[in-house]
């Protein structure tokens, strides 16, 4: 009989706990949430995080507050995010720079892989190659015809040295044989004026960033840098069938969470953003601004952020680039 009651007990025991759990799972969040983000307002991640966020807060019934942490190409951010309590009430919203630093700094105070939990996999947006409207290229063929006759007179701007920008424009350059001068900037919104005033000649910028300056003529955009045209600018040619087969970069979107975070918390943040993502709203926002909304398992999402840091380092090995 003792045995029996005994057997009672334990099995009581254990559904409070699963109740509990599912209590807990079902009143997550009960706080605001912080989604930190290592680069300045206007940035590409930026943006994409602004409009998801208030769907999330919608959705979940708790506001999700942004929490700008610019600075070294999103490792700032990345660092601040890593430290947090894994509860789940702090994210890291992060752009593809986070897959290459770990090739191009000696030493970061975080790691990727053991430090953060892939959440969602948001969007993906192709790079445009712009150029000040003072600049007489009008194809990528004549720019890098203009590029060679001027040896170290063009400027580029980038988000920051070994930002996802600095790189793709170091693999044009190196592709095309270039020697052009890089001017680092803290993040697309600081990079952006000057390009537009002809302080710096070009630039690879992710497309929510600068449409609508091209679309206002006040930016020139070549091509893109995916390997199939974007649905936004159908209209311009990718790098590659411009004269530079093979080449291919962009970046994009996801959110992370501290390693620890409950699996359950990251769950249901995933399955919202699949659905935010699948409504015909978010795709033609966007759209409109020339990124493709993602979906996904955060399993498929940690598969696919082990391909990108393998793919980026062997590119930094190969271009013998370290961080500056």
């Amino acid at each position: 009989m003792s045995a029996a009651f005994h057997i009672l007990q334990v099995l009581v025991c254990a559904c409070m706990a699963l109740a509990a759990a599912f209590a807990g799972a079902q009143a997550y969040p009960a706080k605001p949430v912080r989604v930190v983000v290592g680069f300045p307002p206007g940035a590409g991640v930026d943006i994409t995080t602004r409009l998801v966020t208030p769907r999330l807060a919608e959705a979940l019934g708790q506001q999700f507050i942004v929490d700008n942490r610019p600075g070294a190409a999103g490792n700032i951010g990345a660092e601040v995010a890593s430290k947090a309590v894994p509860d789940g009430y702090t994210l890291l919203s992060a752009s593809a720079p986070i897959v290459m630093s770990p090739a191009l700094y000696k030493s970061l105070n975080y790691n990727l892989e053991r430090d953060f939990e892939p959440v969602a996999l948001m969007a993906s947006a192709p790079f445009v190659l712009v150029l000040h409207p003072s600049v007489p290229a009008k194809s990528v063929k004549e720019l890098v015809a203009l590029a060679r006759s001027r040896p170290g007179q063009l400027a580029y701007a980038s988000t920051g040295s070994g930002s996802t920008p600095h790189l793709s424009m170091e693999l044009f350059k190196a592709q095309a044989g270039l020697n052009m001068i890089h001017i680092p900037y803290k993040g697309t919104p600081q990079a952006v004026p000057d390009l537009l005033s002809g302080q710096v000649q070009a630039m690879f910028a992710n497309t929510l960033s600068v449409l609508p300056q091209v679309k206002a003529g006040r930016l020139r955009a070549l091509a893109i840098s995916s390997v199939r045209r974007s649905a936004a600018i159908p209209e311009l040619p990718t790098v590659a069938e411009s004269g530079m087969p093979g080449y291919e970069a962009g970046t994009w979107f996801g959110l992370f969470a501290p390693t620890g975070t409950p699996r359950d918390v990251v769950n249901r943040i995933n399955a919202e953003i699949n659905r935010i993502m699948a409504t015909a709203d978010m795709k033609a926002r966007l759209l409109d601004q020339g990124a493709d909304p993602v979906t996904g398992t955060p399993e498929q999402f940690r598969a696919f952020v082990k391909g990108e840091l393998a793919k980026w380092s062997k590119v930094i090995k190969a271009v013998g680039m370290k961080a500056e």
